[in-house]
């Protein structure tokens, strides 16, 4: 079998071999995993919507969040940034993305649609729709450290951000509880039917870049010819 074949083989028997605990363990990596009412149900949604290899990405979010959070002392909600955490892809399943948003937004509509469904406050709704709308915003800046976990525990997942600087052997903890399972090529796989689904919901976003590269034929709007042929009050 040649090595394409073999790697897409390999890939496929992961899929089918893992399936996510039905109940998240209590603690990983010396991190407590909320198990209130309301954290278990936003498990059951993610893992309903995600396929398991983004599921597990979504709870080694969290948990390297934390990682980061602890190392860094910063408080924060633990319920509410671990629904963050587990819900912030949402808007990159067909389920709920929308026609037009970024996937970022459409997670965070989706994830404060759940929660007003069970009667959360305002105040702590706007929380998980800022962690998640800001994940991959350089805006996430200028909000309340709490707000920037579920984006630093993303980047430590997907491009490694800051990994080296927690303790390996609680690195190694997440990721036996949350195997990768082929994580790399999924999410990149992902990514691309997004952009072919939505090759403009992403611009001006740190996604625009791909998605034109997965995009060649598209026509993007050029902000240089706006900027030059706009005509105002002339």
């Amino acid at each position: 079998m040649g090595g394409a074949a073999a790697s897409v083989s390999a890939r496929l028997l992961a899929r089918v071999a893992f399936q996510p605990p039905t109940k998240p363990p209590a603690q990983v990596a010396g991190i407590p995993l909320p198990d209130s009412a309301l954290a278990s149900a936003a498990v059951d949604l993610a893992r309903s919507a995600c396929p398991p290899f983004l599921f597990n990405h979504c709870m080694r979010t969290y948990l390297f969040g934390a990682l980061l959070a602890e190392r860094d002392a910063i408080p924060y909600d633990h319920e509410m940034i671990f629904i963050a955490a587990s819900l912030h892809d949402l808007g990159l399943t067909r389920k709920y993305a929308s026609a037009t948003q970024p996937f970022e937004m459409d997670g965070a509509d989706a994830a404060r649609a759940f929660l007003a469904s069970r009667g959360v406050s305002d105040a702590r709704a706007e929380l998980v729709w800022n962690a998640v709308a800001m994940h991959a915003s350089v805006l996430v800046d200028h909000q309340p450290p709490q707000v920037a976990l579920v984006g630093d525990g993303a980047g430590a997942d997907v491009f490694g951000s800051e990994l080296s600087t927690l303790p390996p052997e609680r690195v190694r903890a997440a990721l036996a509880a949350f195997p990768r399972l082929s994580f790399n090529t999924e999410f990149r796989d992902l990514l691309v039917d997004h952009c072919h689904r939505k090759p403009f919901a992403q611009h001006g976003t740190w996604l625009e870049g791909f998605c034109r590269q997965h995009n060649p034929a598209v026509q993007y709007p050029d902000l240089e010819a706006r900027l030059l042929h706009a005509r105002v009050g002339e």
